[in-house]
């Protein structure tokens, strides 16, 4: 959007090498548990914008299912499919819902709403305040601290995914695996030229090939229980055999190639309220057929055939389930 119109003609940022550079969100409220605060947590006050298709948008959601919010934070689904008019509400497709807010039929008109003068990417995901009737953040690296930490009294599950001790090392990791991993598919599958396409890969490799090595004697990223950090990491791994390797060119070895790395993921696949979250469907469709660019006539491949629910083999490891999770998956 440009001045708070809707343009199809601006072009995804790439540099003058060729190297894809992510926009900044702009929406970075906060909310605080202050009397003082314009933003205070409360049940049933804010609502989630999301996309299945979104890694970004599903970190956000995993924070809110492990924890138990469902009741306590409500939720729209967009279509997967993006065309030229922006993500879209489409009730009738499996999956998908309304507006349940503003009766749009556009993510772009919750985003007018909130600014009529907004400039810039219309993405998701978005938490919009009933009552103030804007927008308070679309940054999922700060949604999902916002959640953990504003949220916890409302949580129905007894999960700490930003315990305060761990806080700095979750921090750190969250940005480690940021660049080389989380974005790096998408700086290999972006490139405009070659050299930038073999930075992004040797980069994402050379990162995917030091977190399997990490992991092969601890359970998770950073202490003994699931983090934020493992939130952030299990999107990108989640799509990355079905999609980033094929779509993205990422396609030096699947993570089914790293032996600690995809227990790692069906471990955390199988924690309870995970699997509920993901929708490969709506995955592959929205990649490829969204990109035209990549993929001009839009065809879904069938495969990889992956078993996210076999058995893992990681309760040996150092770390264990918090209570409320082995509970649920005893």
């Amino acid at each position: 959007m440009v001045d708070g119109e809707w343009r199809t003609d601006v072009e995804m940022l790439v540099t003058e090498s060729g190297r894809f550079k992510r926009d900044e969100t702009t929406f970075r409220d906060w909310i605080f548990d202050d009397p003082d605060a314009r933003f205070q947590p409360e049940p049933g006050r804010y609502h989630l914008y999301i996309s299945r298709a979104c890694p970004w948008a599903h970190r956000v959601v995993l924070v809110r299912a492990l924890m138990g919010l469902e009741d306590v934070i409500s939720m729209d689904v967009v279509d997967p499919h993006r065309i030229d008019q922006g993500w879209e509400f489409a009730p009738e497709k499996p999956g998908c819902t309304e507006d349940s807010i503003l009766g749009a039929d556009y993510l772009r008109e919750i985003y007018a709403a909130a600014d009529p003068e907004y400039t810039g990417r219309v993405t998701v995901p978005v938490l919009w305040d009933r009552h103030r009737e804007t927008i308070v953040n679309n940054e999922s690296a700060e949604l999902m601290r916002m959640l953990t930490e504003a949220f916890a009294e409302y949580a129905t599950r007894d999960v700490a995914l930003y315990p305060d001790h761990l806080a700095d090392d979750v921090d750190d990791t969250v940005r480690a695996i940021y660049e080389p991993i989380n974005n790096g598919v998408y700086r290999a599958g972006f490139a405009d030229s070659q050299e930038a396409y073999d930075e992004a890969v040797a980069e994402l490799f050379a990162a995917l090939d030091e977190w399997d090595d990490h992991l092969a004697d601890r359970r998770f990223l950073v202490g003994d229980q699931p983090t934020l950090a493992d939130v952030a990491m299990f999107t990108t791994l989640y799509r990355f055999d079905p999609v980033y390797y094929v779509h993205f060119k990422c396609n030096e070895r699947l993570i089914e190639d790293y032996p600690n790395l995809s227990g790692y993921l069906r471990d955390l696949y199988q924690l309870p309220g995970v699997a509920q979250t993901c929708n490969l469907e709506h995955v592959t469709e929205h990649y490829y057929r969204s990109h035209d660019h990549l993929n001009p006539k839009g065809i879904v491949p069938t495969g990889p055939t992956r078993d996210l629910t076999a058995p893992h083999d990681r309760d040996s490891l150092p770390g264990e389930l918090p209570a409320a999770l082995r509970r649920a998956t005893d």
